[in-house]
């Protein structure tokens, strides 16, 4: 059993009448106090971020103090170490100290030198674990930055959050678009937890047959149904100790609803065809592209599975939300690419990162990575021409001059606005501010045409 953080003083000596002794000077001084009789298996049961101190006889039988001292600081070498010494084991301790040790008490010793000893121990361990936690967290943010670029308001307070709820147990809600990047949202969650050691375990329930996701989530028992012919560990059960990601949680049959509500309330498993409650330490982070307010109030979800669910949710901006963002992502990916496939980076041109601005990126940043893909390897890329994307274009990794640029930046901006306008070459004409007649001359330049959507207003008025 590991040892409470509220224990500030391990006081170890095989003397029982000694460690009484000690215990009570340090109980009365307001320390809490654990004793032992011996070393054996004290660093087993400390964790690196224990916030006390070890106060340890050297001359004890099986392990002895030095002993203790060594694997101790293999573990955290910052651990402070105090070492009680006979008369004829000061040069021992003189030694440890050299080694590591905090302090050495020659016996007898006054109460006052173990406590003021201890207490400067405590305030130097403190100030060591307040260090470790700033540069944890200064490390997490800077990681952050690197999974969730971007420095839109949307994205800083989206890596706030993040930040915020890590450290937490809070179960989470992702709320996003397809390819916003609620996965990579997931594993920062994960990451910058006390869970990091554990398993992060990824389940996509859309992808999951009806028939088999039961199973899948929950494990099953030999026998449990036909086919079953010997014990599986479900996803649930696997990822104990650390988190579950479940991707597409409104895909989720209701029934399988409820077994996750139960899971989520009471924190145990039980295996189809099994039963046994097996108790579970897992966090929760879920996911939906859809709004599930509106599909519980139409029956397609569990209302109480959703308030369940909503207690921290997290909303990731799309794309097209994120002004310049797009920008630094694109060179992002694009130099990441480069760098894999062994070519020169290549920098966005003027014209090309007006027509990354202008893109409404329907599938927000795994689209854009895709472009940017075959940005890296010199293809030519066209963006779709949609109704959510009315900024259709095409981009090359090798444009030509200034004016072929402008040339085709006006061509993608008009072949936009056509698709807005739906082809009124009213519409077309006050939007870009042009009179008819250049209009037309434009069109025809660019190869443009009204008759090439089949709903042509060319001449409305």
């Amino acid at each position: 059993m590991s040892i409470d953080n509220q224990i500030q003083v391990v006081l170890i000596d095989d003397d029982p009448h000694l460690r009484q002794a000690l215990c009570q000077t340090l109980d009365l001084a307001g320390l809490k106090v654990l004793t032992l009789g011996e070393a054996q298996g004290l660093t087993a049961r400390l964790s690196r971020d224990w916030p006390g101190v070890v106060v340890s006889d050297i001359r004890m039988p099986g392990m002895d103090g030095l002993e203790l001292l060594r694997d101790l600081h293999a573990q955290d070498p910052e651990l402070p170490v105090l070492l009680i010494t006979g008369h004829g084991d000061v040069p021992l301790a003189v030694q440890a100290m050299r080694t590591g040790a905090y302090d050495f008490l020659e016996k007898p010793f006054a109460s006052d030198a173990l406590l003021d000893s201890v207490r400067r121990a405590l305030a130097l361990r403190r100030l060591v674990l307040d260090n470790r936690s700033l540069r944890l967290a200064l490390s997490d943010r800077q990681q952050l930055s690197t999974r969730l670029v971007g420095h839109s308001p949307q994205m800083l307070r989206l890596r706030e959050q993040i930040g915020a709820l890590a450290a937490t147990k809070a179960d989470v809600l992702i709320l996003g678009e397809t390819g916003a990047g609620k996965e990579v949202v997931a594993r920062a969650l994960h990451d910058l937890s006390n869970r990091r050691t554990g398993p992060f375990v990824a389940i996509n329930a859309g992808a999951l047959a009806e028939s088999v996701v039961e199973s899948e989530l929950f494990g099953h028992e030999p026998g449990a149904f036909t086919g079953a012919q010997k014990r599986r560990i479900g996803k649930f059960e696997f990822a104990n100790g650390g988190t579950l990601f479940l991707d597409e949680i409104e895909s989720m049959s209701l029934d399988v609803q409820v077994k996750l509500l139960r899971l989520l309330q009471e924190r145990v498993v039980e295996r189809l065809g099994g039963n046994q409650l097996i108790p579970l330490d897992i966090r929760i982070i879920a996911a939906t592209k859809e709004d599930l307010r509106q599909s519980a109030d139409q029956g397609r979800f569990r209302a109480d599975l959703y308030y369940r669910l909503n207690v921290a949710p997290l909303r990731i901006p799309p794309l097209r939300e994120r002004g310049e963002d797009a920008l630094m992502l694109f060179q992002h990916f694009a130099d990441e690419a480069s760098t894999r496939h062994g070519l020169p980076m290549k920098e966005l041109q003027p014209g090309q990162r007006a027509l990354l601005l202008r893109h409404s990126w329907p599938g927000n940043v795994r689209e854009l990575q895709n472009a940017a893909e075959r940005f890296a390897l010199g293809l030519e890329l066209a963006l779709d021409n949609t109704p959510d994307s009315p900024s259709a274009g095409v981009l090359t990794s090798t444009p030509g001059g200034l004016s072929e640029q402008v040339e085709q930046f006006e061509k993608s901006l008009i072949a936009a606005e056509l698709a807005r306008t739906h082809n009124s070459m009213r519409s077309l004409a006050e939007a870009l501010g042009v009179p008819r007649k250049t209009l037309h001359d434009k069109l025809r330049k660019h190869g443009l045409n009204f008759a090439d959507s089949g709903n042509s207003h060319a001449d409305d008025e």
